[in-house]
Protein backbone atom coordinates (compact mmCIF):
# COMPACT_ATOMS: atom_id res chain seq x y z
CA UNK A 1 0.00 0.00 0.00
CA UNK A 2 1.17 3.59 -0.64
CA UNK A 3 -0.48 6.44 1.98
CA UNK A 4 -1.60 9.39 -0.18
CA UNK A 5 0.88 12.25 1.24
CA UNK A 6 3.51 13.89 -0.98
CA UNK A 7 6.73 11.64 -1.39
CA UNK A 8 8.61 13.64 1.04
CA UNK A 9 6.50 13.34 3.90
CA UNK A 10 5.85 9.31 3.58
CA UNK A 11 8.54 8.16 5.68
CA UNK A 12 7.81 10.83 8.24
CA UNK A 13 3.76 9.16 8.26
CA UNK A 14 4.98 5.76 9.59
CA UNK A 15 6.56 3.96 12.34
CA UNK A 16 7.70 0.67 10.62
CA UNK A 17 9.29 -2.47 11.98
CA UNK A 18 10.64 -5.37 9.92
CA UNK A 19 11.67 -9.02 11.80
CA UNK A 20 15.28 -8.98 13.35
CA UNK A 21 16.47 -12.03 11.26
CA UNK A 22 14.95 -14.32 8.40
CA UNK A 23 11.91 -15.83 8.83
CA UNK A 24 12.12 -19.87 8.43
CA UNK A 25 9.37 -19.98 5.49
CA UNK A 26 10.82 -19.48 2.34
CA UNK A 27 9.23 -16.97 0.07
CA UNK A 28 7.23 -14.98 3.16
CA UNK A 29 8.35 -11.31 4.11
CA UNK A 30 7.09 -9.38 7.02
CA UNK A 31 6.83 -5.87 8.27
CA UNK A 32 4.89 -3.82 11.06
CA UNK A 33 2.90 -0.61 10.43
CA UNK A 34 1.66 1.84 12.87
CA UNK A 35 0.27 5.39 11.90
CA UNK A 36 2.16 8.04 13.56
CA UNK A 37 -0.92 10.62 12.94
CA UNK A 38 -4.26 9.99 14.50
CA UNK A 39 -5.92 11.77 11.11
CA UNK A 40 -7.83 9.81 9.01
CA UNK A 41 -5.11 7.82 6.46
CA UNK A 42 -6.46 7.28 2.68
CA UNK A 43 -4.38 4.19 1.13
CA UNK A 44 -3.93 3.80 -3.00
CA UNK A 45 -2.90 -0.45 -2.79
CA UNK A 46 -0.18 -1.17 -5.54
CA UNK A 47 -0.53 -4.05 -6.86
CA UNK A 48 2.94 -6.42 -5.99
CA UNK A 49 3.81 -9.85 -7.68
CA UNK A 50 2.84 -11.06 -4.24
CA UNK A 51 -0.52 -12.00 -2.02
CA UNK A 52 -0.48 -9.33 0.95
CA UNK A 53 -1.97 -10.49 4.43
CA UNK A 54 -2.58 -7.45 6.24
CA UNK A 55 -3.56 -8.62 10.13
CA UNK A 56 -5.49 -5.54 11.60
CA UNK A 57 -4.61 -5.08 15.15
CA UNK A 58 -5.42 -1.03 15.44
CA UNK A 59 -7.90 0.40 17.56
CA UNK A 60 -9.78 1.51 14.19
CA UNK A 61 -10.53 -1.50 11.31
CA UNK A 62 -8.93 -0.82 8.35
CA UNK A 63 -11.64 -0.33 5.54
CA UNK A 64 -10.75 -1.24 2.04
CA UNK A 65 -13.27 -1.46 -0.91
CA UNK A 66 -12.05 -2.96 -4.25
CA UNK A 67 -12.44 -1.90 -7.90
CA UNK A 68 -16.23 -3.11 -8.00
CA UNK A 69 -17.08 -0.87 -4.89
CA UNK A 70 -17.24 -4.24 -2.59
CA UNK A 71 -16.00 -3.32 1.19
CA UNK A 72 -13.81 -5.60 3.87
CA UNK A 73 -13.27 -4.14 7.13
CA UNK A 74 -10.76 -6.20 9.36
CA UNK A 75 -8.14 -8.54 8.68
CA UNK A 76 -7.65 -9.25 4.92
CA UNK A 77 -5.79 -10.65 1.37
CA UNK A 78 -5.31 -8.80 -1.09
CA UNK A 79 -4.53 -11.07 -4.41
CA UNK A 80 -2.52 -10.42 -7.07
CA UNK A 81 -2.73 -7.37 -9.08
CA UNK A 82 -6.07 -5.82 -8.05
CA UNK A 83 -7.38 -2.89 -9.67
CA UNK A 84 -8.82 0.59 -8.04
CA UNK A 85 -8.39 -1.20 -4.62
CA UNK A 86 -8.22 1.80 -1.33
CA UNK A 87 -7.93 1.59 1.88
CA UNK A 88 -8.76 3.88 5.07
CA UNK A 89 -8.88 4.43 8.43
CA UNK A 90 -8.03 6.13 11.51
CA UNK A 91 -5.34 4.83 14.04
CA UNK A 92 -3.98 1.94 11.37
CA UNK A 93 -1.44 -0.90 13.22
CA UNK A 94 -0.93 -3.93 11.21
CA UNK A 95 0.66 -6.66 10.73
CA UNK A 96 1.64 -7.35 6.81
CA UNK A 97 2.85 -10.45 5.22
CA UNK A 98 3.79 -10.96 1.42
CA UNK A 99 3.51 -14.02 0.05
CA UNK A 100 5.43 -15.74 -2.77
CA UNK A 101 1.80 -16.73 -5.13
CA UNK A 102 3.48 -20.10 -4.96
CA UNK A 103 3.40 -20.56 -0.77
CA UNK A 104 -0.04 -17.99 -1.00
CA UNK A 105 -1.63 -21.46 -2.95
CA UNK A 106 -0.54 -23.68 0.14
CA UNK A 107 -1.60 -21.13 2.57
CA UNK A 108 -4.87 -20.27 1.73
CA UNK A 109 -5.93 -23.33 -0.63
CA UNK A 110 -7.12 -20.94 -3.11
CA UNK A 111 -5.03 -18.82 -5.99
CA UNK A 112 -7.81 -18.31 -9.25
CA UNK A 113 -10.81 -17.19 -6.26
CA UNK A 114 -7.86 -14.39 -4.89
CA UNK A 115 -6.45 -13.36 -8.30
CA UNK A 116 -7.39 -9.16 -8.35
CA UNK A 117 -9.66 -9.50 -5.52
CA UNK A 118 -9.34 -8.24 -1.80
CA UNK A 119 -10.96 -11.16 0.67
CA UNK A 120 -12.16 -10.79 4.06
CA UNK A 121 -8.81 -13.48 5.87
CA UNK A 122 -12.82 -14.61 8.18
CA UNK A 123 -13.50 -16.09 4.85
CA UNK A 124 -10.41 -18.34 4.48
CA UNK A 125 -9.32 -19.61 7.92
CA UNK A 126 -12.53 -18.85 9.50
CA UNK A 127 -12.69 -18.68 13.67
CA UNK A 128 -8.67 -19.52 13.84
CA UNK A 129 -8.40 -15.27 12.72
CA UNK A 130 -9.97 -13.88 15.73
CA UNK A 131 -8.13 -16.41 17.97
CA UNK A 132 -4.37 -15.11 16.00
CA UNK A 133 -6.05 -11.58 16.50
CA UNK A 134 -5.90 -11.41 20.06
CA UNK A 135 -2.24 -13.10 20.32
CA UNK A 136 -1.13 -10.27 18.05
CA UNK A 137 -2.94 -7.59 20.64
CA UNK A 138 -1.16 -9.06 23.69
CA UNK A 139 2.24 -9.92 21.86
CA UNK A 140 4.70 -7.47 23.62
CA UNK A 141 6.91 -6.66 20.44
CA UNK A 142 7.00 -6.39 16.82
CA UNK A 143 9.44 -9.63 16.59
CA UNK A 144 6.60 -11.71 18.84
CA UNK A 145 4.19 -10.56 17.04
CA UNK A 146 6.24 -11.78 13.61
CA UNK A 147 6.88 -15.43 15.22
CA UNK A 148 3.16 -15.59 16.31
CA UNK A 149 2.33 -14.63 12.20
CA UNK A 150 5.02 -16.93 11.34
CA UNK A 151 3.88 -20.16 13.05
CA UNK A 152 -0.25 -19.27 12.06
CA UNK A 153 1.59 -19.78 8.41
CA UNK A 154 3.24 -22.32 8.83
CA UNK A 155 0.90 -24.66 9.94
CA UNK A 156 -1.70 -23.96 7.30
CA UNK A 157 1.28 -24.25 4.49
CA UNK A 158 2.66 -27.49 6.20
CA UNK A 159 -1.31 -28.76 6.17
CA UNK A 160 -2.13 -27.02 2.41
CA UNK A 161 -1.15 -28.50 -1.06
CA UNK A 162 1.72 -27.15 -2.58
CA UNK A 163 1.76 -26.28 -6.42
CA UNK A 164 2.91 -28.50 -9.43
CA UNK A 165 6.72 -28.15 -9.65
CA UNK A 166 6.65 -27.06 -12.66
CA UNK A 167 4.67 -23.80 -11.95
CA UNK A 168 6.87 -23.35 -9.32
CA UNK A 169 9.33 -23.79 -12.17
CA UNK A 170 7.96 -20.97 -13.94
CA UNK A 171 7.26 -18.49 -11.26
CA UNK A 172 10.54 -18.53 -10.41
CA UNK A 173 11.91 -17.89 -13.48
CA UNK A 174 9.66 -15.12 -13.92
CA UNK A 175 11.22 -13.05 -11.48
CA UNK A 176 14.25 -13.97 -11.82
CA UNK A 177 14.30 -12.67 -15.64
CA UNK A 178 11.88 -10.05 -14.34
CA UNK A 179 9.09 -10.76 -16.46
CA UNK A 180 11.62 -10.99 -19.74
CA UNK A 181 10.98 -14.58 -20.61
CA UNK A 182 8.79 -16.03 -23.55
CA UNK A 183 6.09 -18.32 -21.78
CA UNK A 184 6.20 -21.03 -24.76
CA UNK A 185 9.87 -21.48 -23.67
CA UNK A 186 9.14 -21.89 -20.69
CA UNK A 187 6.39 -24.55 -21.83
CA UNK A 188 8.84 -26.28 -23.42
CA UNK A 189 11.46 -26.54 -20.60
CA UNK A 190 8.88 -27.79 -17.85
CA UNK A 191 7.56 -30.23 -21.05
CA UNK A 192 4.09 -28.94 -20.91
CA UNK A 193 1.70 -27.64 -23.92
CA UNK A 194 1.10 -23.51 -23.79
CA UNK A 195 -2.43 -24.55 -23.18
CA UNK A 196 -1.69 -27.26 -20.18
CA UNK A 197 0.95 -24.15 -18.39
CA UNK A 198 -1.75 -21.24 -19.26
CA UNK A 199 -4.54 -23.68 -17.51
CA UNK A 200 -2.82 -24.97 -14.38
CA UNK A 201 -0.84 -21.90 -13.88
CA UNK A 202 -3.90 -19.74 -13.45
CA UNK A 203 -5.59 -22.04 -11.32
CA UNK A 204 -2.18 -22.45 -8.43
CA UNK A 205 -1.25 -18.80 -9.16
CA UNK A 206 -4.28 -16.70 -10.06
CA UNK A 207 -3.28 -14.80 -13.29
CA UNK A 208 -2.26 -16.29 -16.31
CA UNK A 209 1.60 -16.67 -17.11
CA UNK A 210 1.70 -13.74 -19.24
CA UNK A 211 -0.38 -11.24 -16.84
CA UNK A 212 1.99 -12.72 -14.00
CA UNK A 213 5.17 -11.52 -16.49
CA UNK A 214 3.57 -8.31 -16.81
CA UNK A 215 2.98 -7.51 -12.72
CA UNK A 216 6.57 -8.89 -12.24
CA UNK A 217 7.73 -6.15 -14.89
CA UNK A 218 6.27 -3.27 -14.06
CA UNK A 219 6.59 -3.88 -10.39
CA UNK A 220 10.80 -3.52 -11.12
CA UNK A 221 9.64 -0.24 -13.11
CA UNK A 222 7.89 1.18 -10.83
CA UNK A 223 10.95 1.17 -8.18
CA UNK A 224 13.16 2.41 -11.03
CA UNK A 225 10.96 4.98 -11.83
CA UNK A 226 10.27 5.73 -7.86
CA UNK A 227 14.37 6.00 -7.93
CA UNK A 228 14.98 9.04 -10.17
CA UNK A 229 15.50 7.18 -13.31
CA UNK A 230 13.96 8.74 -16.48
CA UNK A 231 10.67 6.84 -17.95
CA UNK A 232 12.96 6.32 -21.78
CA UNK A 233 16.06 4.75 -19.45
CA UNK A 234 13.75 2.46 -17.85
CA UNK A 235 11.46 1.34 -20.69
CA UNK A 236 14.69 0.69 -22.30
CA UNK A 237 16.42 -0.94 -19.53
CA UNK A 238 13.60 -3.57 -18.47
CA UNK A 239 12.94 -4.47 -22.23
CA UNK A 240 9.50 -2.50 -22.90
CA UNK A 241 9.30 -2.31 -26.70
CA UNK A 242 9.29 1.97 -26.20
CA UNK A 243 8.14 3.77 -23.19
CA UNK A 244 4.33 4.08 -24.45
CA UNK A 245 4.27 0.36 -23.64
CA UNK A 246 5.55 0.81 -20.43
CA UNK A 247 3.05 4.01 -19.84
CA UNK A 248 0.60 1.40 -20.89
CA UNK A 249 1.59 -1.19 -18.29
CA UNK A 250 1.92 1.52 -15.92
CA UNK A 251 -1.56 2.90 -16.67
CA UNK A 252 -2.98 -0.61 -16.27
CA UNK A 253 -1.55 -1.60 -13.21
CA UNK A 254 -1.40 1.15 -10.85
CA UNK A 255 -4.27 3.75 -12.51
CA UNK A 256 -1.48 6.55 -12.75
CA UNK A 257 1.48 7.71 -15.37
CA UNK A 258 4.92 7.02 -14.81
CA UNK A 259 5.47 10.43 -13.66
CA UNK A 260 2.64 9.99 -11.01
CA UNK A 261 4.12 6.94 -9.85
CA UNK A 262 7.73 8.02 -9.80
CA UNK A 263 6.45 10.26 -6.85
CA UNK A 264 4.29 7.59 -4.87
CA UNK A 265 3.96 8.08 -1.30
CA UNK A 266 4.34 4.78 -0.23
CA UNK A 267 7.29 3.87 -2.45
CA UNK A 268 9.57 6.19 -1.30
CA UNK A 269 9.48 4.13 1.83
CA UNK A 270 8.40 0.58 0.51
CA UNK A 271 12.79 -0.22 0.53
CA UNK A 272 12.34 0.16 4.28
CA UNK A 273 9.80 -2.10 4.76
CA UNK A 274 10.55 -4.87 2.02
CA UNK A 275 14.05 -4.50 1.89
CA UNK A 276 14.96 -8.30 1.46
CA UNK A 277 11.96 -9.39 -0.68
CA UNK A 278 11.64 -13.06 0.31
CA UNK A 279 7.85 -13.29 -0.95
CA UNK A 280 9.67 -13.31 -4.40
CA UNK A 281 11.30 -16.48 -3.88
CA UNK A 282 9.96 -19.32 -5.94
CA UNK A 283 9.61 -21.34 -3.13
Amino acid sequence: MRSAEPAHDAAALWDISTPARPGRLPGVSMAGFRALTADHVDLDVVPYPAVTVAFDIGDGPIAVADGTGRRQRGSLVVGLAPSGVRGNGRDIECLQVRLSPVVAHAVFGASAELGGRVVSLDDLWGRDVARIEEQLHAARSWDDRFAIAEAALARRHEAGRTVDPEVAFVWGQLVRNRGGVRVERLAAEVGWSRKRLWARFRSQVGLTPKRAAQLVRFDHAAHRLAAGHRAALVAAEIGYADQSHLHRDVLAFAGATPTAVAVAPWLAVDDIAWAAPAYLSSS
